[in-house]
């Protein structure tokens, strides 16, 4: 007797296609619905600003100072006034750029430093900017302008080289003022968003010129090339880690597992969008297991929802182990930060997603120093006060439909 159609191999692999067909049906659908349930939350949500301000800090880490901003038009003011007052060279690099009030001062201030001779060298996200009018995109003349293209030719013999988007927000002013963190150029991250900068004002404002000239200097980047500046004096507290696709490099997820590692008291980390790879989820449990506060502060609805939602698939598994879990409320937290121990702290680019980690330009600024440390546990402290914490309790009360929406959705983790 011969058997079922269905198990012949021809019809198992039917089957199966059949099955994977409707299975991203069911994710299309899910995430369809999610995407119209967060629309209609936010044509309902009151805007709100009276987030708390942690302030700005400032120290001197060796022979820099440090300034750490935390509000949108703090650091903007400064910005401006450091491309206002450049004298020789300004190198630029940003994700998003909004054509609104402040993308325009931003854009006025360069073609004005231009206009009096300073050399201006600018990276923007084509991807990220493709709503943005190409109008608003007018620079002077002497403005070198590289758009970081959306395609680029190499794509289909390099694949691996030839992805990524640059997710790094960057300001070099004559080699001695530099600036990095989570802040794109716009009106809604002036004061809508919580976030965190640093600028550095002295020699290791090199570490982040030397990040911007080693990507305009790429064989496929643009011309001129830009010279390397020197780097005056070794300073081994501050320095910048530089993730670059086109050389399979991706530092920063190594530098967040070995400072986990060395954990021995305290974890405090910041991330918009939190989907860790099994690794980093692992060395937190780790952490966590040999007596480690691991502490870490998400947005409770960030600007993603599909993020949020994957995200909170890994709740479980950290509230098991004690990781305290904090919702940012009231504002989304763009923030990329992590202090531990009161030794070591990050802040940069790089979130805690596959996309940072492994897929995209980024640059985080690595300081060890107690003081600069003490700061970033003041302002996480600030940001905690702003926090629901979410108990094991409470989100095992989670509505049935929300589990089922994160199972469907978890095959989507490696891809985000």
């Amino acid at each position: 007797m011969a058997p079922p159609s269905f198990l012949h191999p021809r019809g198992l692999r039917t089957v199966a296609l059949r099955a994977l067909g409707g299975f991203i049906a069911v994710q299309a659908t899910v995430i369809a619905i999610l995407i119209a349930a967060d629309a209609l939350k936010r044509r309902s949500r009151v805007r709100r600003s009276r987030f708390p301000r942690p302030g700005i800090f400032e120290h001197t880490v060796g022979d820099t100072g440090t300034r750490i901003h935390t509000y949108g038009e703090d650091l903007y003011r400064d910005m401006l006034a450091a491309i206002d007052g450049a004298q020789r060279r300004i190198l630029m690099e940003t994700y998003l750029w909004k054509n609104d009030g402040v993308g325009r001062q931003f854009r006025d201030a360069l073609n004005a430093a231009a206009k009096r001779g300073v050399e201006v060298y600018l990276i923007y996200d084509g991807f990220g900017n493709l709503v943005v009018p190409s109008s608003f995109y007018r620079f002077h003349p002497a403005v070198h302008v590289f758009r970081f293209p959306v395609v680029r030719p190499r794509l289909l013999l390099t694949p691996l080289r030839a992805t990524g988007l640059t997710h790094r927000k960057l300001l070099v002013v004559d080699d001695e003022t530099g600036f990095i963190g989570g802040y794109n150029i716009g009106s809604l991250y002036a004061t809508q968003w919580r976030d965190t900068h640093v600028r550095l004002t002295g020699p290791a404002a090199f570490e982040l010129g030397h990040s911007f000239t080693a990507l305009w200097n790429h064989p496929w980047g643009p011309q001129p090339k830009l010279p390397h500046s020197h780097l005056a004096a070794w300073n081994s507290q501050l320095h910048a880690v530089n993730n670059v696709p086109a050389n399979l490099v991706y530092p920063i997820r190594s530098v967040y597992l070995d400072a986990i590692h060395r954990a021995r008291d305290h974890i405090y980390l910041t991330t918009a969008y939190f989907i860790p790879d099994q690794q980093i989820l692992t060395a937190l449990i780790e952490a966590a297991q040999r007596g480690v506060d691991v502490r870490v502060i998400v947005p409770e609805n960030s600007n993603h929802v599909l993020a949020d939602w994957l995200s909170r698939g890994f709740y479980s598994a950290l509230l098991a182990e004690g990781i305290t879990l904090l919702l940012y409320r009231h504002a989304m937290i763009h923030a990329k930060t992590a202090t531990i121990d009161g030794q070591w702290s990050i802040v940069g680019t790089a979130n805690i997603d596959r996309l940072s980690l492994s897929f995209n330009y980024e640059s985080n600024l690595i300081v060890h120093d107690p003081d600069f440390a003490a700061d970033m546990e003041e302002i996480f402290a600030t940001d905690s006060a702003n926090c629901l914490e979410l108990s094991s309790q409470m989100w095992e009360r989670r509505h049935p439909a929300a589990w089922f929406a994160e199972t469907v959705l978890r095959p989507l983790r490696p891809f985000l």
